[in-house]
């Protein structure tokens, strides 16, 4: 052990000198670059300055040239001259006050006076930048006289930026390998360390520091640390106003999706039903619908012009806009969530305890409240957090149909967009993740509980019904009006591509799709493209990970497992905004090209499927990929030949989650789309914002085509397994 250590610190240590020495070269070939450049820019300066019209001339360099502050002494004290003054702004004036105490002024006044350029080698900090100076002398064109000296302050703060990039990727080299030697030194496995590492860094790269960069743009002004932002947050009445209405809105959304989950959870797991695929389609099929969707068939219904509420009824008072009309939109989009939490717990609920509740000639109101229900609480607990989670982060629905009804999310949308405020947007956004990482937190709390399980060496196969018939009746007909309803929302959206001029115009035509397509033909290849690459990846990395964190031990493991399920809990807002403050610069300038939207998607539908490859790999024996390893197969070949064929529902399942998200993405993308990557929500959004509600019909419409058809395809590849299926009889 000892000399692996020994030749550890040798070998990082040689390596380190090399880096050093390298790097330290390509520092000084840059600086002296940079000094050569800004005499170059000085003498080009100096050789422009006119005879009359100074002051045009000074606000000519002030827009040439931003990074430049530009003094002009016309004469000179040496030649009995009284010198004149010419600043180029109110900044400058104060600058060159500054620095005239300054022991090398009179010397930098003096090589002008010989005619030779001074280039003060040590950087100024001057307020709030620093500052390279150079003492220029201006000559009379005619017969090369000097007539003064030009004094010029360069800003250095993207050299001192280059500088600290360049010592960035020095020590990046070191720890990189550091990190190689240390793997192949000490580790089995060194593939998978390096595995590991690479996770490592993708974790860091895109999850923990674009939330460090939004942080800190926070708490920094002016490169001075500062809480004026989170003063201005706090104690401004509006933003507490929003907060308070994510918060009440969250709440509410939160307990009727709950209440809707249950209902179908429980009457498709618990009750002998015709119809059973029928229904189990209608709680799922918001999940896989565009977020703006039942939204606009909200408004196309019930809005100022809605079918129903001007048309049918006459009424021209109804208002749909604000938290009504998003408790509405939410709870339909979203009980889907605690229907599939909700199955799965009473799935596995074992049905001998109601069978044996009811020997005991309890009556079926007794046993549902204290055998069913009871056993349920986990699975609401986790229902109710999860959509108070994603209605906390709702980006989509309150940006169109909120009207004066503040939330937190559109808030911090409209600071970034609207006021150009990015630290105020950053601030908000990170005022939302502390409820909606608290619901997480507590809802990881909730699902790790044993107390409620019921797990037997061999689960019943059969279910006890435990409602009579009138109770049967009044759910399956509460279930019928709800799908219904959802039906109805669906089929406006679909009616809406036919239709002239919604509200004011009923009469049928074919316009809209073509004008919709052929608006929306660059838009829909972006999305689709962007979301065909990231699939892939995502899948991909969630397989690698969840093996990582089920099969394999080592130190930073739960970090890991953190971080990667961190992006479920925050806010898309909060994602979009701190991927602009961190990607927007060198060496990661990925702001407004296509591989910033791909990595979102990534990122973002991450937790899902590590989540679904964790499950999975809690079922398989590890001994399977032991005994491979026993025969001599390596990590990548137990993956690739054992793992993935196993995994591969969940795998098929990651793939077909990613892509659905990423074609219906709104809160983050709206931020990192470009002029080159556009996305096709987003254009829905804009129809809709312009009350073009038939071409953004045509455009929902044919996202949940695409989608349906690869949810389709999804079902033909995997199929629900046989041996977790129950029969349910009468009680």
């Amino acid at each position: 052990m000892k000399a692996k250590i020994l030749k550890l610190i040798v070998t990082v240590g040689l390596f380190a000198v090399l880096i050093f020495w390298v790097f330290n070269s390509i520092e000084r070939e840059f600086v002296d670059a940079a000094k050569e450049r800004i005499l170059e820019i000085s003498n080009l300066i100096s050789s422009s300055i006119p005879e009359d019209d100074i002051q045009s001339w000074l606000e000519e360099i002030d827009a040439n040239y931003p990074d430049i502050q530009a003094i002009y002494i016309k004469g000179l004290e040496e030649y009995g001259e009284i010198p004149e003054y010419f600043y180029q702004n109110p900044e400058s004036a104060d600058l060159f006050a500054k620095l005239k105490t300054m022991d090398f002024f009179d010397y930098g006044i003096e090589s002008t006076v010989y005619e030779e350029i001074y280039f003060h080698e040590n950087i100024l900090k001057l307020g709030n930048n620093q500052y390279f100076v150079t003492f220029v002398p201006v000559l009379e064109p005619e017969y090369g006289m000097v007539t003064g000296s030009l004094v010029l302050l360069h800003n250095a703060s993207k050299i001192l930026g280059t500088i600290r990039t360049i010592w960035g990727f020095a020590l990046l080299l070191i720890g990189v390998v550091f990190a190689v030697s240390f793997i192949t030194s000490f580790m089995r496995d060194p593939t998978l360390g390096f595995t590991i590492l690479i996770v490592f860094i993708i974790v860091g790269t895109f999850i923990a520091y674009p939330l460090y960069e939004a942080f800190k743009l926070t708490i920094f002004q002016n490169g001075e640390f500062s809480l004026d932002v989170w003063k201005k947050v706090l104690t401004t009445r509006n933003y507490s106003r929003a907060l308070w209405g994510s918060i009440k809105l969250g709440m509410l959304t939160a307990t009727t999706s709950t209440l809707v989950g249950f209902l179908f959870a429980f009457s498709l797991t618990r009750m002998k039903l015709k119809g059973k695929k029928f229904f189990a389609t209608m709680a799922t099929l918001p999940v896989i619908s565009p977020p703006f969707s039942l939204t606009l068939s909200i408004i196309l219904l019930f809005g100022n012009n809605g079918l129903i509420t001007r048309r049918l009824l006459g009424l021209t008072s109804f208002d749909i806009y604000g938290l009504d009309g998003l408790v509405i939109v939410q709870t339909m989009g979203m009980f889907p969530i605690a229907f599939l939490v909700l199955s799965g717990v009473l799935e596995a609920i074992d049905s001998t305890l109601e069978e044996a509740a009811m020997n005991m000639r309890a009556n079926r109101w007794k046993v549902f409240t204290t055998v069913t229900l009871p056993l349920s609480i986990p699975g609401i607990a986790s229902s109710w957090l999860l959509v108070f989670s994603n209605s906390m982060a709702d980006f989509a629905n309150p940006l169109i149909l909120s009207g004066k009804y503040k939330v937190l999310s559109v808030e911090a949308y409209l600071e970034v967009t609207g006021m150009h405020r990015l630290q105020n947007g950053a601030a908000l956004s990170i005022l939302l993740l502390i409820p909606t990482l608290t619901a997480f937190l507590i809802q990881r709390y909730w699902v790790n509980r044993k107390t409620y399980v019921t797990v037997t060496g061999k689960p019943s196969a059969r279910i006890i019904e435990i409602v009579n018939r009138p109770v049967k009746i009044f759910l399956t007909t509460m279930m019928g009006l709800i799908s219904a309803f959802l039906i109805g929302l669906y089929s406006t959206i679909v009616a809406g591509c036919f239709v002239k001029n919604w509200g004011i115009d009923y009469s049928f035509t074919l316009e809209n799709i073509t004008e919709a397509l052929s608006r929306a033909r660059d838009a829909l290849i972006d999305t689709t493209t962007l979301a065909a690459i990231a699939t892939p990846i995502a899948g991909i990395l969630a397989m690698i990970v969840a093996m990582i964190i089920v099969r394999k031990k080592f130190p930073g493991k739960k970090l890991l497992q953190m971080f990667v399920l961190m992006p479920f809990a925050i806010p898309g807002t909060l994602v979009g905004i701190s991927y602009i403050i961190a990607f927007n610069r060198p060496p990661l300038l990925l702001v407004g090209t296509g591989a910033i939207i791909v990595i979102n998607y990534v990122i973002r539908e991450l937790p899902v499927g590590v989540e679904s490859g964790v499950a999975t790999l809690k079922q398989i024996d590890p001994a399977i990929e032991e005994a491979a390893q026993s025969l001599g197969a390596d990590s990548p070949t137990v993956f690739r030949t054992i793992v993935l064929p196993l995994i591969r529902p969940a795998f098929i399942s990651s793939l077909s989650y990613t892509f659905v998200r990423s074609m219906t993405a709104v809160s983050a993308v709206i931020f990192l789309i470009s002029a080159k990557w556009y996305h096709i929500t987003i254009l829905i959004y804009n129809f809709s914002e312009n009350l073009r509600f038939g071409l953004a019909s045509v455009l929902a419409t044919t996202l949940i085509i695409i989608i349906l058809a690869v949810f389709g395809l999804m079902r033909l590849l995997v199929k629900k397994s046989s041996y977790m299926e129950k029969t349910i009889i009468s009680g």
